[in-house]
């Protein structure tokens, strides 16, 4: 699934990589807290969350995320918009939920994170 086709499923805003929207997203993962995205976080990886301050584009980069995506209609703080753009990472928002942007990517085909480990 493109970023693109993920914008329009969440009629998201795109806020830092309108170049970017070809990109392919393989898996996506929602967590508000860092600690979880550091430790079961995977290259790759769109990330939701409600986390809407630089930190959140400090771990996306440190995991090499694709782009984050904030729920809740969140968006980031001036600093994590620079660090973004500065990183390459694309940042969306959406005003759906956390479980509702999760469950609409899910339902159509995007696998989670934990959904690629236990294939293995």
């Amino acid at each position: 699934m493109t970023l693109k086709e993920i914008k329009e499923l969440l009629q998201a805003e795109v806020i830092v990589g309108k170049n970017c929207l070809d990109e392919e997203i393989m898996f996506a993962g929602g967590s508000d807290l860092m600690s979880d995205v550091l430790a079961f976080g995977k290259p790759g990886l769109l990330l939701l969350t409600g986390l809407s301050n630089a930190q959140s584009v400090r771990t996306a980069n440190i995991i090499e995320t694709k782009a984050i995506m904030y729920v809740r209609g969140k968006k980031p703080d001036k600093a994590g918009i620079a660090l973004a753009r500065e990183k390459g990472i694309p940042l969306l928002s959406t005003k759906h939920m956390m479980y509702t942007a999760c469950g609409l990517l899910f339902s159509h085909g995007l696998p989670g994170v934990s959904g690629l480990s236990s294939k293995k």
